[in-house]
């Protein structure tokens, strides 16, 4: 069964969705058939490779959110975040551009090594307040999950997964997509936004059924009895 899932690096309610998501995935009894990818999308492509100012800064200016109301927003999100695990630091986040950060977690994919890019690269973002847009930072992260430095370091000067990006963006647009993070469950499920661990559980449950439906299987010749040999609440058959 496959889940394709559509986050933004620069979205903590992506992180969020994340840790939801994989709590409903472990206690899924089919979770090793379940194949799980993640996909590119920039909440803000037009923002610089580095923003001069903090995040208070940039929501409340370019976003033009009264900065008590930023500020609110972040202790609400961040008591969120707390629930699953997460210790976000608003305070210390750097803002960027998240392409060069999306194209190192397709390079990570390459390598098999998908999801340890995108866990390493929210919680560099969200909880030690590191540069996602710098190339040594990520050249960095990327050796902590076994990348080469020199493979990332040429891989992101010369842009090689820049259109793997693009596509996943496009795919978005075609989904109908606005918003993240936005789940799809086996092509046909979409879950829209870090929803509670239960309602995970429900669609990967309702997918999984549809897709492997029981087939009853009956003996040869079996008839009356013989044919319905089970016991249930109003007793066995004799």
């Amino acid at each position: 069964m496959k889940v394709d899932i559509w986050s933004d690096i620069a979205c903590p309610w992506c992180y969020i969705g994340k840790r939801r998501f994989e709590s409903a995935l472990a206690r899924f009894p089919h979770r090793e058939s379940v194949e799980v990818t993640w996909h590119s999308y920039q909440l803000d492509p037009s923002l610089p490779e580095h923003y001069d100012g903090t995040e208070l800064d940039y929501l409340a200016t370019r976003k033009g959110m009264p900065r008590e109301q930023v500020r609110q927003m972040f202790d609400h999100v961040a008591e969120v975040a707390a629930g699953e695990g997460l210790a976000y630091d608003f305070d210390s986040l750097v803002v960027a551009n998240s392409l060069l950060g999306h194209e190192l977690i397709h390079l990570a994919a390459s390598h098999g090594r998908q999801d340890e890019a995108k866990e390493a690269l929210l919680s560099a973002h969200f909880e030690h307040g590191e540069d996602i847009g710098d190339v040594e930072t990520l050249v960095r992260l990327g050796t902590s999950i076994g990348l080469d430095a020199g493979e990332v370091r040429s891989a992101l000067a010369d842009g090689t997964f820049a259109e793997s990006v693009r596509d996943d963006i496009a795919q978005a647009q075609r989904y109908g997509i606005s918003g993240v993070p936005f789940f799809v469950v086996d092509e046909k499920y979409g879950v829209s936004g870090a929803q509670p661990t239960e309602l995970f559980t429900q669609v990967l449950d309702q997918a999984w059924g549809e897709a492997h439906p029981l087939t009853m299987v009956s003996a040869p010749g079996a008839t009356g009895a013989e044919g319905d040999a089970a016991c249930g609440p109003d007793g066995c058959p004799v």
